[in-house]
């Protein structure tokens, strides 16, 4: 009776592991449920001159599956992430969902920054419950993804905008994560729209109002154009080592991607 009752429990518990939502074996929050969303909601198209991957918010608000997403991160377990990667990938997607939820929870909005105030920007509003703790956008980003030491995070994260990097079409997953970083940079920087632009006859290069920003984060890659140029196109390179050391700054976009 007893080698019966656990065959059984086995059974469901591995049905149970399958199940979208679930988490994996190896202890990881699974975005499965994310994957799916992007995967039918992120298209791509030009917006003022800039091709990007733009976001169905208006389908999203309506759709019960982003809500289950946005309800799971509430009770995810932080104990659950042992490696950098695991830690990474987590909190990168989380901040993505968050991103998202801010404009569904306002939509329609022009713009992401429209939902904060003189008195409290959007990035500092409370924007959902992780881990059973009330966190805002810049919570995790500077609080918590900066601090791990991976200046690639900043072409993961987005902010959903226009000039933000593309929101990836699937979500990131530890296993992938390196592979999935080195293609977001380079997709960026291959975007002359508002990733890295170069200008031959005057001799100079435009790259995103990203790096400006947070360009102490490249510090551990030699700095942002050292980093440029290991990512840029072969083109893009050389023009970097010819006359990179002064970059200029694109203009920044705040308007939605959508």
């Amino acid at each position: 009776m007893f080698k019966t009752k656990m065959r059984v429990f086995t059974f469901f518990a591995m049905i149970w592991l399958l199940m979208p939502g679930s988490v994996s074996l190896a202890g990881a929050f699974d975005f499965s449920g994310w994957d799916a969303l992007l995967k039918k909601h992120v298209g791509t198209a030009t917006r003022d001159g800039v091709v990007l991957n733009t976001v169905a918010y208006k389908a999203l608000k309506g759709n019960p599956e982003f809500t289950k997403v946005v309800e799971r991160l509430k009770t995810a377990s932080l104990d659950d992430l042992k490696t950098k990667e695991e830690k990474l990938s987590f909190w990168i997607n989380t901040y993505n969902i968050l991103a998202v939820k801010v404009v569904v929870d306002n939509y329609p909005v022009k713009s992401i920054k429209d939902v904060g105030s003189l008195l409290k920007s959007v990035w500092k509003r409370p924007a959902g419950v992780v881990a059973g703790e009330e966190r805002s956008l810049n919570d995790v980003e500077h609080e918590i993804l900066r601090k791990m030491g991976e200046p690639r995070i900043h072409v993961a994260i987005v902010c959903a905008s226009v000039s933000c990097p593309d929101l990836r079409k699937e979500a990131f997953t530890a296993e992938r994560l390196n592979e999935q970083l080195d293609d977001q940079t380079k997709k960026f920087l291959e975007n002359t729209g508002k990733g890295l632009k170069v200008d031959a006859r005057k001799k100079r290069v435009y790259v995103s109002s990203i790096f400006k920003w947070f360009d102490d984060d490249f510090e551990s890659q030699g700095g942002v154009t050292a980093f440029l140029i290991k990512y840029a196109a072969p083109a893009q390179q050389k023009s970097l080592k010819d006359f990179g050391r002064k970059l200029k700054y694109l203009d920044y976009n705040w308007d939605l991607n959508e």
